[in-house]
């Protein structure tokens, strides 16, 4: 019997309270666990997403109940390699929280990154829609302790208001969730596929309110116009690390509407059509627009890259509303580098901080490591921006050839291109104030010199800079794999007969048997 699907869950919810009983006085038990336990997580996310490259779909139902009465955990082409980019990021950033001794600022550190990362791979790898809400909740209390993590009044209002407006997004899921069981009976998301489908005209209301409140839940965590407030506060004023590790989080929004609006709310159901192209695509665009503009008006170098993740969002949503098969396989390859690329530039824009009186968007004194900190900016920040040769640039390209043919493809084409101009403009002015014309200001004389952040710290961001590189080395074979992941997302008769129809309580199916 197969159990490694269910790993990935398991394991950080037993290490994180492991750390907390068995090793809480002890940094460096808690830092050999905690890296041990994200490699191992990379070794198993790997073996999974091996595994569903061929097209098979992992099936695990716990406690041997079949759907859609059990708990089930589906693994996809889909679920793998979000579960696989979760962990190649974890373990970055959680390098990075070590060289630069983040790990050390606060308590828990480690087991609260453990319970964020449980949260996190759920969401990817569960079949069902209460245990979604069921996993949203647990990244959203461990990420809420991260982002307060050290403390501070400013940190803590924010982590407030973060709270605020994602318990503003969970009351609305179960509102949603309420709607489409008192409607279909079941809330697993293959079944819901199979009786959404049979839903007579007549009795189609309570279908079309869930769909909604759905998709506005699913904004609100993917931080899309405009239900975007939350973020740019919340991300500036975490640590960062923890903003890092964020970079992945609104991508579970962004996952979420992919999985539901491919499968359940498919674009050809007559209840629900529309919803993408009327709604979605506009608030798309629309968060794009803000997104960029807020990274040319930021005074501080912290919003200017929290404002650059609210734009990637909005390009990524942009290639989602679509709802095609080479728009989603656009935003796949899109969700992958802005991960990395924002997660790169949270970690450099703590580098900054750590060798500089502060990061308002002004001339001040060169940062220690300045060469090889303003170097690592300059790469995140092209590939950010959207800039050749770097994956930002194909991933656009890509977007806006999947717009071509669409009604809206002058506006997506003109406020894309508009947008990554403003983006360059944004980057390069941050640039030229911290690491240039920094260079032309002097230390005073009494003034203590800051120590240079850590080999392992920058050894961290290179990474994350490396896998950026790699993944523009490698985007034909990258957009090849992430066409045939859409082609299996808009062609969901396996995932649906697999969790719905195969007793037992591990199975797996191969694409097209």
């Amino acid at each position: 019997m197969n159990h490694w699907i269910i790993v990935p869950i398991i394991l950080p919810a037993i290490l994180a309270p492991f750390i907390v009983l068995a090793a809480r006085h002890h940094i460096g038990i808690q830092r050999a666990f905690s890296v041990a336990g994200v490699l191992a997580l990379i070794a198993i996310s790997t073996g999974l997403a091996w595994q569903a490259a061929d097209g098979t779909i992992t099936l695990y139902q716990t406690g041997d109940w079949a759907a859609p009465f059990g708990i089930v955990l589906v693994g996809d082409r889909l679920s793998t390699m979000m579960v696989l980019l979760t962990s190649v990021l974890a373990l970055f950033v959680l390098l990075y929280a070590i060289g630069s001794k983040w790990d050390e600022r606060g308590r828990h550190f480690h087991a609260l990154f453990q319970f964020q990362l449980m949260g996190i791979l759920g969401a990817f790898l569960t079949g069902d829609l209460f245990n979604l809400f069921v996993f949203f909740e647990v990244l959203l209390i461990a990420s809420y302790g991260l982002m307060i993590h050290s403390g501070g009044d400013q940190r803590l209002r924010a982590g407030v208001q973060y709270v605020l407006y994602n318990l503003l997004g969970s009351t609305l899921f179960l509102f949603a969730l309420g709607s489409i069981y008192a409607e279909t009976g079941t809330l697993n998301m293959a079944d819901l596929a199979v009786r959404v489908a049979e839903v007579g005209p007549e009795a189609t209301v309570g279908i079309r309110v869930a769909a909604v409140l759905l998709l506005m839940v699913f904004a609100i965590k993917a931080a899309l116009a405009p239900l975007h407030f939350w973020l740019p506060s919340s991300y500036s004023e975490a640590p960062g690390p923890v903003a890092a590790l964020f970079a992945i989080m609104t991508k579970v929004g962004a996952y979420a509407i992919i999985r539901v609006y491919t499968m359940i709310f498919h674009p050809e159901l007559e209840v629900t059509m529309g919803l993408h192209d009327t709604w979605l695509l506009p608030a798309a665009l629309v968060s794009l627009v803000i997104g960029m503009v807020g990274v040319l008006a930021a005074k501080h170098l912290d919003r200017l890259v929290a404002f650059s993740v609210i734009g990637s969002m909005g390009m990524v949503m942009v290639a989602i509303s679509l709802m095609s098969e080479a728009g989603i396989a656009a935003a796949l390859y899109y969700i992958i580098h802005s991960t990395l690329a924002a997660a790169a530039l949270f970690l450099i824009v703590d580098l900054v901080k750590t060798g500089r009186a502060g990061l308002t968007l002004v001339a001040a004194p060169p940062v220690s490591g300045a060469a090889l900190t303003a170097g690592l900016f300059f790469v995140a920040a092209i590939a950010m921006a959207g800039l050749p040769p770097l994956s930002g640039f194909i991933g656009k390209l890509l977007i806006l050839e999947a717009s071509f043919s669409t009604d809206m493809a002058v506006w997506v084409w003109a406020i894309i291109l508009s947008s990554s101009l403003i983006a360059v403009v944004g980057f390069a002015r941050a640039g030229s104030v911290v690491f240039w014309k920094g260079q032309s200001v002097e230390y005073e004389e009494d003034a203590v010199l800051p120590d240079a952040p850590s080999t392992l710290a920058y050894a961290a961001v290179g990474g994350l800079v490396a896998m950026l590189i790699a993944h523009t080395i490698f985007a034909g074979h990258m957009h090849d794999y992430m066409q045939v992941m859409a082609e299996q997302l808009f062609a969901p008769v396996d995932y649906i007969s697999t969790v719905v129809e195969t007793p037992g309580k591990m199975s797996t199916t191969k694409e097209g048997h």
